[in-house]
C-alpha cells in the first residue's frame, strides 16, 4: 500500500525548483508520448518505441497510417509578375488538361534558381484562376478585371472551353447557336450565300439586294393607296360597255405598273425561298422557323389576289365577294415589314425582347382592356 505524502513533503515540492526536462523528437512525427518517471521527470518516449507498443497492444490502431504523405501536402510557389501565391500539388492535378495541371506543360515556366514557378501575366486575374483550381470548376472574373483581359487569362491557363461558357453565362453573354450546314458542297454553298450574309462579298451582295426589294414593295404598297396615284373611275375588274357593236372590252389590271413592280418583288421573294428551301440542311426545321413563316405569308396574298383577278376575267365567281377578298388580303402584305429582321440585327433583338416580356404585355394589356371597359 502506498502512504500518502505529507503536508511537508507538498511544501517541499512546490518551493523546489522544476524539474528538469528531456525531450527527443521523433522522425516525421507531431504527436508524441510522454511518461511519468518516479522522480516525476517528463521524459519523451522515441517514437519507434511507441510505434512497436501500438501495435503491440489489442485493438489499437497503428500510427503509420498518421504519416503524411509527401506527395499530396507538397507545396508549390506560384510567381505572378512577382505576387507569390502557394498552393499544393494536389490543387491544381484536380484538372490535369490545364496548363497549371500539366506538370509537362508547367515546366516551362519553372525557375530553378528560386524554386517557382513565373507568370508574366495579370496579377488581379490569378486570384480567381487559383480559385477555379480550389474550388473544382468554379470561375468568377474579379471586379477590377475587365471581361477582354479575363477571358485572355482563361485561354492561356488553358481552364477549356467549358470553363469559358460559363464565365461568359456569368457575365450574361448570349449562348452562340451552332449552325448546321448541309453535308453536300454544292448546297452548303449555297445555304451560306442565302442564309449568312456575312460569310462573303456575294453573300453580303445578294442581302443587299434582298433589302432593296424589300423596301421597293413597301414603298409601292404605300403608294398605291394615296388618291394621287388612285384611279376610281378605273376598276379593274368592271366590263366596259359595247363600242360599235363589238365584244365587251374588259380594262386588264396586269397593265397596272404598281402590278407589275409587285409582280417582279414576288418573283424575287419566291426564288429566294425555294432556293433556301432546296439548300437547308433540314426541311422540318426550315418550315418551323418564325423567319420563313413570314416569307410564305408575305407572298401568298399575291397569289391570292392574282386568282382572284384571273377567275374575274373568266366570269367565275361574285365581284363584291372578290372585292372583300381582296381587301382582306391586302392587309396580310403588311407581314412584309418584318422580312427587314431577317437582316437587321436590331430588329431581331428587338423580337427576342418582345418574346421573352410577353407575359409582363399581356398584362398591360389585360389591364387596358379593364379600363375601356369600365370608363367606355
Amino acid at each position: 500500500m502506498r502512504l500518502q505524502p505529507r503536508m511537508d513533503d507538498h511544501l517541499s515540492l512546490l518551493q523546489s525548483p522544476p524539474p528538469s526536462v528531456t525531450k527527443t523528437r521523433g522522425d516525421n512525427l507531431v504527436n508524441h508520448g510522454y511518461t511519468e518517471t518516479e522522480a516525476d521527470v517528463m521524459t519523451v518516449v522515441a517514437c519507434d518505441n511507441m510505434l512497436e507498443e501500438s501495435a503491440a497492444l489489442p485493438g489499437h490502431l497503428s500510427l503509420d497510417r498518421y504519416e503524411p504523405d509527401h506527395e499530396c501536402c507538397e507545396r508549390v510557389v506560384i510567381n505572378i509578375s512577382g505576387l507569390r501565391f502557394e498552393t499544393q500539388l494536389k490543387t491544381l492535378s484536380q484538372f490535369p488538361e490545364t496548363l497549371l495541371g500539366d506538370p509537362k506543360k508547367r515546366m516551362r515556366y519553372f525557375d530553378p534558381l528560386r524554386n517557382e514557378y513565373f507568370f508574366d501575366r495579370n496579377r488581379p486575374s490569378f486570384d480567381a484562376i487559383l480559385y477555379y483550381y480550389q474550388s473544382g470548376g468554379r470561375i468568377r472574373r474579379p471586379v477590377n478585371v475587365p471581361i477582354d483581359i479575363f477571358s485572355e487569362e482563361i485561354r492561356f491557363y488553358e481552364l477549356g472551353e467549358e470553363a469559358m461558357e460559363k464565365f461568359r453565362e456569368d457575365e450574361g453573354f448570349i449562348k452562340e447557336e451552332e449552325r448546321p450546314l448541309p453535308e453536300n458542297e454544292f448546297q452548303r454553298q449555297v445555304w451560306l450565300l442565302f442564309e449568312y450574309p456575312e460569310s462573303s462579298g456575294p453573300a453580303r451582295g445578294i442581302a443587299i439586294v434582298s433589302v432593296l426589294v424589300i423596301l421597293i414593295s413597301i414603298v409601292i404598297f404605300c403608294l398605291e393607296t394615296l388618291p394621287e396615284f388612285r384611279d376610281d373611275n378605273r376598276d379593274p375588274i368592271t366590263i366596259a360597255p359595247v363600242i360599235n357593236g363589238t365584244l365587251p372590252f374588259f380594262i386588264s389590271p396586269f397593265s397596272d405598273p404598281f402590278f407589275v413592280v409587285e409582280t417582279l418583288c414576288i418573283i424575287w421573294f419566291s426564288f429566294e425561298l425555294l432556293v433556301r428551301f432546296f439548300a437547308c440542311p433540314s426541311k422540318a426545321t426550315f418550315s418551323k422557323n418564325i423567319m420563313n413563316i413570314i416569307d410564305i405569308v408575305a407572298i401568298i396574298p399575291y397569289f391570292i389576289t392574282l386568282g382572284t383577278e384571273l377567275a374575274e376575267r373568266q366570269g367565275n365567281g361574285q365581284q363584291a365577294m372578290s372585292l372583300a377578298i381582296l381587301r382582306v388580303i391586302r392587309l396580310v402584305r403588311v407581314f412584309r415589314i418584318f422580312k427587314l429582321s431577317r437582316h437587321s440585327k436590331g430588329l431581331q433583338i428587338l423580337g427576342q425582347t418582345l418574346k421573352a416580356s410577353m407575359r409582363e404585355l399581356g398584362l398591360l394589356i389585360f389591364f387596358l382592356f379593364i379600363g375601356v371597359i369600365l370608363f367606355s
